[in-house]
């Protein structure tokens, strides 16, 4: 039986070209080449897997799985079966980086109206209203604070240097990063909360992060302060980010993410007018295939050389990110 890649997603041809070629000796199937029964034989007989979903859970991890490396097409991958990819000897890499240009465009562009008042003159023109709305701020030499420093957290650091910014960040390891003034390891966030004009979260969900920020951290951070979380809306005590909201213990939130998504017509977020919120839809870009694919293929070609340990973006199956 020949080597299989299985992507799941029906793609271009110019990205089917271009992963077809780098996995010579694979035979590649895309979502679309088949139909469910089929597509449900070439996911069992896989040893590659693109993407990931239900479909391809319940064919490919079974005893005896010839399934070796799944690529995920996005960051987040709280979702995958860690313990299976575990027992297996699977190996899980992710398109972290996949998103760094639109998620750092739409924070900036939140940072910018809030400071500018943007969100409210908007508010205004629905209702057909002249308000100058008082004196409005500026970023211009402020302190940004980006919990999580990865590629999103690295690409906005940059860009905020247009404005004369003082980056500071937390990230585990404490590794430097150049657009990044102060980066401090993970005992350091209340530190960056209390310097923060701007606190922008873009943290996975782990065990660690789960309900990190709850009212006690709001009350570390400024009361002119901005929120912005990116990353996932389980890091977030909902009620207690509402709480200060409404009771002024932060300036405003905004958010793309939430521990109820959909979020319910019903919820107070949706009535504050110190909030922005945004449908999860940060990462979405027009080039978000041909960044997912270049990973892919980053990897492929090292992974057909025999050197999957240097693949990009591997994930810890402990630490699950």
């Amino acid at each position: 039986m020949s080597r299989k890649l299985v992507c799941v997603y029906d793609l271009e041809t110019k990205h089917r070209e271009r992963i077809r070629e780098a996995a010579p000796g694979f035979k590649v199937v895309f979502g679309g080449d088949a139909d469910e029964q089929g597509m449900s034989e070439h996911l069992a007989e896989a040893e590659i897997i693109a993407g990931w979903d239900d479909h391809a859970a319940a064919s490919a991890l079974r005893p005896g799985t010839t399934l070796r490396w799944v690529q995920a097409w996005g960051a987040g991958v709280e979702q995958m079966p860690f313990e299976a990819f575990a027992a297996h000897g699977i190996t899980l890499t992710n398109a972290s980086g996949v998103h760094a240009n639109g998620i750092s465009e739409t924070v900036l562009g939140m940072m910018l109206s809030f400071t500018r008042k943007l969100h409210l003159t908007m508010r205004n023109q629905v209702e057909k209203k002249w308000d100058w709305l008082g004196g409005l701020g500026e970023i211009h030499g402020k302190v940004l604070g980006i919990v999580g420093v990865g590629a999103i957290g690295e690409e906005l650091a940059r860009l905020t240097k247009v404005f004369n910014m003082r980056v500071v960040g937390v990230r585990n390891s404490g590794k430097p990063s150049p657009y990044v003034d102060h980066m401090y390891g993970s005992d350091g966030l209340d530190t960056v909360l209390q310097e923060s004009d701007y606190v922008v979260v873009t943290l996975p969900i782990t065990k660690e992060t789960h309900h990190l920020f709850d009212l006690a951290k709001f009350k570390q951070m400024k009361p002119s302060a901005f929120f912005v979380n990116i990353g996932r809306g389980g890091t977030v005590v909902t009620e207690d980010m509402v709480e200060a909201l409404r009771s002024g213990v932060i300036a405003g939130a905004g958010l793309d993410v939430f521990e109820q998504e959909p979020l319910p017509a019903s919820h107070p977020l949706w009535e504050l007018d110190n909030v922005i919120l945004t449908p999860h839809n940060s990462g979405n870009s027009i080039y978000y295939t041909d960044r997912a694919v270049d990973i892919l293929v980053h990897n492929l070609g090292v992974y057909v050389r025999g050197e999957g340990d240097s693949m990009r973006n591997l994930v810890s199956l402990a630490n699950q990110y």
